[in-house]
């Protein structure tokens, strides 16, 4: 494993993301197979999403009022370069400062089988940990950002900062590696975190999963199906799934829809997350941003309608004024509209 301090060394050269790209590009609305859909399988009603919307957990801030309305300008869109440009300035040029940095530690045997870890020097009990899954549309994306360093660093960054370990993953992409590539890569670095992550002073007791867009997919995936997760391995303690997607299966489903989920629809179908989800006893938090495409905010008030149906009591964190890409950027900086929800649920 490399070590590094303040540096570039390990930095993966995966390029960034193309504006609009990523799975918020899917402009159709999910199919549910059943001839009888329950109610909260059916999609949402603005009104509906606006009331839930109103009468979750507000956000303990917002972004800032110039860069508001340049995401407003933006729109409902997946658009990473004008967005990292706007939050990379508000990120602490010292963030790392008493921060230990491990890069790219190796947790199976694929060369994207690597995670980063950042830990607290002060000496202390152990930890919670935060394992982070970055997004990507499965068919990209990376732990670290080549154009913009800080992300997805500010991630773990953040969660070292709040006095636990931070765990990047990242993992095997489609078409290469389609269905269930990625979980049982998160299997194989949940397992490496159980056996390791005491040496960086963190619990293996106590660890949440969090997830953002495709990575919250997979990290939903996950929790929903015990079959991927590792004898011997404690279960998370919750996961925290920020605008991700719970039901697949539509007939016009984008080509990196096809290439993680398969063919036919009805196999898409099948390897949706949302009916496992609904017998997950860990707690779930989910965040959505406004900005988002109009399928996440869908999914997420549908989820949520779910996991209550189920007995379930989700953690709701709106983030008003936010786009898909803004709420994870943000992470690390003054606009706490996701860490402040987010932290209260750690300490659960």
């Amino acid at each position: 494993m490399q070590q590094a301090r303040n540096s570039g060394k390990g930095q993966n050269r995966t390029p960034p993301l193309r504006a609009g790209g990523g799975v918020g590009e899917w402009r159709n609305q999910p199919t549910w197979t059943s001839p009888n859909p329950p109610a909260y399988a059916r999609p949402m009603r603005r009104r509906t999403l606006l009331a839930l919307m109103l009468l979750a957990t507000p956000a303990t801030a917002q972004p800032p009022p110039g860069i508001a309305a340049e995401l407003q300008r933006i729109g409902r869109v997946i658009e990473v370069p004008r967005t990292a440009a706007l939050y990379a300035p508000l990120h602490r040029a010292d963030a790392s400062a008493g921060i230990r940095i491990t890069r790219d530690a190796a947790y199976g045997p694929d060369p994207r089988n690597r995670l980063d870890i950042f830990a607290p020097e002060a000496a202390s009990a152990p930890r919670g940990v935060l394992v982070f899954v970055h997004g990507g549309g499965f068919v990209g994306g990376d732990k670290r950002m080549a154009a913009f360093p800080v992300f997805y660093d500010n991630v773990a960054l953040w969660a070292a900062r709040q006095g636990m370990v931070g765990v990047n993953v990242t993992y095997r992409l489609a078409p290469a590696h389609p269905y269930p590539a990625a979980q049982e890569d998160l299997a194989r670095a949940l397992a490496w975190v159980a056996a390791n992550i005491d040496a960086q002073g963190g619990d293996p007791a106590r660890v949440f999963v969090m997830g953002h867009s495709a990575g919250a997919i997979h990290a939903a995936l996950y929790a929903a199906e015990p079959r991927f997760h590792p004898d011997g391995v404690m279960p998370p303690r919750g996961y925290a799934l920020v605008s991700g997607l719970y039901w697949f299966g539509d007939e016009a489903a984008p080509p990196n829809e096809r290439a993680y989920f398969g063919e036919p629809a009805a196999t898409r179908a099948e390897r949706s997350p949302a009916e496992g989800l609904t017998r997950v006893a860990a707690p779930i938090l989910l965040a959505f941003a406004e900005l988002n495409p109009p399928r996440f905010n869908d999914h997420a008030a549908r989820i949520a309608a779910a996991l209550r149906a189920a007995g379930r009591d989700p953690v709701m964190a709106p983030l008003p004024g936010h786009s898909h890409i803004s709420e994870i950027l943000a992470v690390g900086t003054g606009d706490e509209s996701l860490t402040g929800p987010l932290a209260t649920f750690l300490r659960r």
